[in-house]
């Protein structure tokens, strides 16, 4: 299975970057990559005077042709970050419908005490127009995110790797669905 992950945060140390590197661990896919969400601001006229980025191209692709997606995203004054909110913009206006009936995972890492269960809310709201088959649960919201993974990047905790595992088993069974 190809799994693709995507980090609503650019940073190269990320906590959301970190839980990605524990999902994939956990869902054990056959191939994984990790999206790269450093896009131009989306302006329409730009798209007009040059078309799609081929970096946006390359996004929609990835997309495509995942068997699975999971969406780690930080919460940024009670939303989704800019970032993942412009890919999701710049993907849009690919052709295509390439997030239409793909699996989701949603989970995110943050530094308050919710874990980011606003931007996960604003997520799903933002992925609706596009049809994905978003999976409902376990919720996994990594509080004080900066405390939850130790040197090697692994996540601390049991409580964080059972819900992790358990959202990542139901990945791979929508995918097989």
């Amino acid at each position: 299975m190809k799994l693709l992950g995507l980090s609503g945060s650019l940073r190269k140390d990320a906590t959301n970057r970190k839980l990605l590197g524990e999902a994939q661990r956990l869902f054990a896919p056959s191939a994984y990559v990790e999206a790269d969400l450093d896009l131009p601001l989306y302006n329409g006229d730009l798209e007009s005077a040059k078309g799609i980025p081929e970096a946006v191209t390359t996004l929609a692709g990835q997309i495509k042709d995942a068997d699975a997606i999971v969406i780690a995203t930080p919460e940024y004054n009670q939303s989704i970050s800019g970032v993942l909110k412009n890919a999701l913009d710049w993907v849009s206006r690919t052709d295509g419908a390439p997030w239409a009936d793909k699996p989701v995972a949603i989970m995110s890492a943050a530094a308050g005490r919710s874990g980011g269960a606003r931007a996960q809310y604003a997520l799903r709201l933002c992925m609706q127009a596009f049809r994905p088959r978003i999976l409902q649960g376990p919720e996994v919201m990594v509080a004080a995110s900066h405390e939850a993974f130790d040197a090697d990047g692994q996540l601390k905790g049991e409580l964080y790797v059972k819900l992790l595992q358990e959202l990542m088993d139901a990945l791979k069974a929508e995918v097989s669905r």
